[in-house]
């Protein structure tokens, strides 16, 4: 008998996680929800038959508060919590740090100034409206905020000021922050589905370059505390985008690429508990005629990247 019940037993949950969901965030109003970030991104470019690698190491904690809901939209006040970036060449290695501790170098006891760039932009709040299914409505005040921590930047070269904000605005900015977020939040299906079913949601990036992103997402698990996503995607450059500035040179990307995603997302709110990323991006960059370079070139380039997130 006891077996009998307990086959019942079993039979009855199988039943209760076999039946159709519908993920979605489900946040309350004046309650914060954290988000923790680290990831490395390697780039490789070919160069005259010379091979070039950057290596951009990056990690920051973010506090995101919701100040109202609307109907299905989340209004937000996000800030950085902290900060770290480490960018390493064959020749070279920057080292950024909003801690306090990092501020300062100690063999010269003078201001890091590249860490304090960084430091101006924590805890600074920014706005952002997120729908129920994760997409990213607007971002506010982001872009102020990289321009308010430029204005203590020291360097000299003004013009060689204004790019480096400008690329820094490219990577950071309102505009691929929305992209960021929406590759790990912005993956919820339109309509029911059931363990196994799949469903694609389409998005976009503006880093490195603008592109198209297609990923098609299966639910490989439900448990009573979680939702458990696979998802594999194909990126492909936007063509009609207009051209980028690189080192103050006109330049158009022709990339493609893939990613993969597993994403473990809380049953009660929706909110991130874990994601894994890879992407694999490659192609390349044509550097069009500029009175730097006459001519232009065609440099073949490759993005590797892996970040996690909980």
């Amino acid at each position: 008998m006891r077996y009998i019940l307990f086959f019942f037993f079993a039979f009855m949950l199988v039943t209760i996680y076999a039946q159709p969901v519908k993920p979605l965030l489900h946040l309350i109003k004046g309650e914060t929800y954290f988000m923790s970030s680290s990831g490395t991104s390697v780039m490789t470019q070919n160069i005259h038959g010379r091979e070039n690698k950057l290596t951009l190491a990056l990690s920051f904690t973010m506090a995101f508060k919701v100040v109202n809901v609307r109907d299905t939209v989340y209004e937000m006040e996000a800030c950085y919590q902290s900060i770290y970036m480490k960018i390493h060449t064959k020749d070279t290695s920057i080292e950024m740090d909003s801690a306090p501790k990092a501020i300062t170098i100690e063999k010269k006891k003078q201001p890091d100034t590249a860490s304090l760039l960084i430091a101006a932009m924590v805890n600074k709040p920014f706005g952002i409206a997120l729908t129920v299914k994760g997409k990213v409505l607007w971002v506010k005040n982001l872009d102020k905020i990289i321009a308010d921590a430029f204005n203590d930047f020291r360097l000299t070269d003004t013009a060689k000021k204004a790019q480096v904000q400008n690329q820094f605005k490219q990577s950071f900015g309102e505009n691929a922050f929305k992209g960021t977020l929406e590759m790990g939040i912005a993956i919820f299906p339109k309509t029911m589905v059931a363990k196994n079913n799949v469903w694609s949601v389409n998005s976009n990036l503006s880093a490195p370059a603008r592109a198209n992103v297609k990923t098609v997402y299966q639910l490989t698990d439900i448990t009573a505390t979680y939702f458990q996503v696979h998802g594999e995607g194909t990126i492909t450059t936007d063509d009609d985008a207009k051209p980028g500035v690189i080192n103050g040179m006109p330049a158009k990307y022709n990339l493609n690429g893939g990613s993969m995603v597993d994403i473990k997302l809380d049953r009660k709110t929706g909110w991130i508990n874990r994601i894994s990323i890879k992407q694999l991006i490659e192609g390349e960059i044509d550097i069009l005629d500029n009175p730097k370079m006459p001519g232009g070139t065609t440099i073949p380039m490759m993005f590797n990247t892996d970040v996690n997130i909980h």
